[in-house]
């Protein structure tokens, strides 16, 4: 009876040990919005088609596969005002607003495609323009889905809006969060002391029948 417990609660200790190692992570493939403030980008806290930048602005678009805004692809590179919209004089009536288009990665690419590369421009649009029309300004064509999430700019991906992507859990770790080495697991501890305890009953079984 030892033994059968043994073998069935070992066999469940392996599952377990090995389950977290073949988890599933769902992701989604989407063009996400940022806002930048001196050398930092932080994630929109609203839409590009209610948000109204101000002359001098800077702000980026990311395509890439994340989970949500925590582990978000930043737009790479250097982004100044200065740089961006040095040839672009100011007017009156309007404002001047940089952004930085960030296509991704070959590996975030829907199957087929090939991502841009990424490009920086100055919107000169009309004071109430919104980041979308400052966009739609430089960076057509523009593709929505009937909920009014941004698709695809410049055309690009050519189909696809927010789909859902399954990676591994075991894969590198998100941009801008390096993997550390953290050492044993608790699970691993955990496991080692079951497996002692499993060897301590066999042996005590082995010992028990040698007296009988």
């Amino acid at each position: 009876m030892i033994r059968r417990c043994a073998a069935l609660t070992l066999a469940a200790l392996l599952w377990t040990l090995a389950g977290p190692g073949q988890a599933q992570a769902a992701g989604y493939r989407y063009w996400s919005f940022w806002e930048r403030t001196g050398d930092r980008w932080t994630y929109a806290t609203q839409g590009p088609s209610t948000a109204r930048p101000s002359d001098g602005d800077v702000q980026g678009f990311r395509f890439a596969v994340s989970a949500d805004s925590a582990d978000a692809s930043r737009p790479r590179g250097t982004a100044s005002f200065a740089a961006i919209c040095a040839t672009t004089p100011p007017h009156d009536g309007g404002k001047r607003v940089a952004l930085v288009i960030d296509f991704g990665t070959a590996a975030d690419a829907p199957s087929g495609e090939t991502p841009p590369r990424p490009r920086t421009v100055c919107a000169r649009v009309p004071e109430d323009a919104s980041t979308a029309e400052a966009l739609a300004a430089v960076a057509k064509p523009l593709r929505y889905d009937a909920n009014a999430l941004l698709c695809a700019i410049s055309g690009y991906p050519k189909t696809g809006c927010g789909e859902q992507v399954t990676a591994r859990s075991t894969g590198p770790a998100p941009a801008g969060k390096p993997e550390q080495d953290e050492g044993p697991s608790l699970g691993l501890y955990a496991g080692g002391a079951l497996i002692a305890v499993l060897a301590g009953a066999a042996v005590w079984q082995s010992r028990r029948r040698g007296h009988a």
